[in-house]
């Protein structure tokens, strides 16, 4: 009898436990980066094949994404995702998986419940709070070329009136109308300064994000230019509007120059970080720069260096995407192999190669590397106000201004100025470091003193009408 009441625990207790594992529901995780926090959910569905799941990443804009594939076996639950490339990998126990999501090289600690997560408050100060003091329209506008519809905010200073206005082109990446990252919104907070100020301003969402149309991961910067153009075309038919200026961060700044140079339509532009050399030089820099501020070794940082010196050569040269794509994976695998220290610490060399690879030979990334920013700078008529902040990681700025400046004036146009700020990031942040790691963080969004510079440069450079 003993024996046989122990078989019936043993079986009452694997079927509970069975049961408790059946993972099938919605399960929440928050992924915290810096002072970044982002949430995530997996959608997973139980079927007679085993399981299947979506993923959902709210803050980010992004609902269903497909999953290529879903085990869950032995209480570890696996989870692959190919667009964008990333893996999940956890453990459940006691209700909740505890886990860690991989991507890029990276392995971020990511745990799941079946409780909503929730996002810790941060303080942003400069984010301006409805009702606005000025006249704020939700526009939507047409790229014909492209045979797509681009949505955004147009802001004036008044309903009725004649103002000057800018677009502002948004940073690499897909971004919002807000310019939206790190729970930051500098796109926001610089047109609510600049309509404050008498200029109007057209923010659109990206191709592809919001409620813009079109495909974001086949675009390259040409592509944006465009939409750019489409955006300016748009301003033409406003009866309150007089001259049109753009104002570019980062790539925007890269942008920017692209389109004035083509149209007579443009009366000034603003480089925010915008780039004066060419794709390779800017990544080198900046890599070395951001790892080295991250504590990496002078040692790995130099082994890193050569690395990518020969795969920015391998993709200067080539000719074909698929040999590219192959000469690419040798290379990885072989500097890899010859240099143990640069090997993803927790991610299978083969996911660590093909993502590495995607990113290296995509549309945007192969434009960028070859574009020579010097093409359009030099074409350029109009003024040029282009700013850096000293401590910038990504664009560094003495190098860039000083380039922007002489590529400008080597085309004739002398109406140029730039500007160096003192302790100011990539973002036009007070930092102390520069690091991206900080940029959550940091509850400034945008710094005062380089808005009041540019608003009042504009109006220096346009002619306001009943506007003020």
């Amino acid at each position: 009898m003993k024996k046989l009441f122990f078989n019936i625990l043993t079986s009452l207790f694997i079927a509970s436990n069975a049961f408790a594992q059946d993972i099938s529901g919605d399960w929440y995780g928050l992924i915290k980066i810096g002072g970044t926090q982002l949430r995530g959910v997996f959608h997973i569905t139980k079927n007679e094949n085993g399981y299947t799941s979506t993923l959902d990443s709210p803050d980010q804009g992004a609902k269903g994404i497909p999953v290529a594939k879903t085990t869950f076996e032995n209480s570890t639950l696996k989870i692959e995702v190919s667009t964008p490339k990333l893996e999940y990998i956890g453990e459940w126990k006691e209700g909740k998986i505890f886990g860690k999501l991989y991507q890029g090289g990276q392995a971020f600690p990511f745990d799941l419940s079946k409780e909503e997560a929730k996002i810790e408050a941060v303080k942003r100060p400069q984010e301006p709070v409805k009702p606005y003091p000025y006249y704020s329209e939700d526009v939507v506008f047409e790229n014909p070329s492209a045979k797509i519809t681009l949505a955004g905010t147009l802001t004036l200073p008044k309903k009725e009136g004649n103002f000057p206005a800018v677009v502002l082109i948004s940073g690499s990446g897909p971004q919002n109308r807000d310019e939206e990252l790190f729970r930051h919104k500098p796109f926001l907070v610089l047109s609510d300064f600049l309509t404050r100020n008498g200029i109007a301003v057209l923010r659109y969402d990206d191709r592809g994000v919001g409620e813009s149309k079109g495909n974001f991961r086949t675009a390259t910067s040409a592509d944006f230019a465009n939409d750019v153009e489409s955006a300016v075309a748009f301003l033409k038919t406003r009866k309150e509007i007089s001259k049109i200026g753009l104002i570019g961060h980062s790539e925007g700044g890269l942008i920017a120059p692209m389109v004035a140079a083509n149209s007579k339509d443009i009366a000034f532009i603003v480089l925010l970080a915008g780039t004066g050399i060419d794709g390779t030089k800017i990544l080198s820099m900046q890599s070395e720069l951001i790892a080295r501020a991250n504590g990496m070794s002078e040692k790995d940082i130099q082994l890193m260096n050569k690395v990518n010196n020969q795969v920015y050569e391998l993709i200067l040269k080539s000719e074909n995407d698929e040999k590219l794509k192959e000469n690419l994976s040798n290379l990885v695998l072989k500097s890899l192999n010859e240099y143990p220290d640069l090997k993803p610490k927790e991610q299978k060399i083969e996911d660590f190669v093909k993502t590495e690879v995607q990113q290296m030979t995509s549309p945007w990334m192969n434009y960028f590397m070859k574009y020579d920013p010097k093409i359009s700078l030099e074409r350029v008529k109009c003024p040029v106000f282009a700013v850096n902040g000293e401590k910038d990681l990504q664009v560094p700025a003495k190098v860039n201004l000083e380039s922007i400046e002489k590529f400008v004036k080597n085309g004739g146009n002398k109406d140029i100025t730039t500007k160096m700020y003192d302790g100011l990031n990539h973002l036009f942040q007070e930092t102390k470091t520069g690091s991206p790691n900080e940029y959550g963080a940091i509850e400034q969004t945008f710094s005062p003193l380089v808005m009041e510079d540019v608003a009042k440069w504009i109006l220096s450079k346009a002619t306001l009408k009943n506007g003020k």
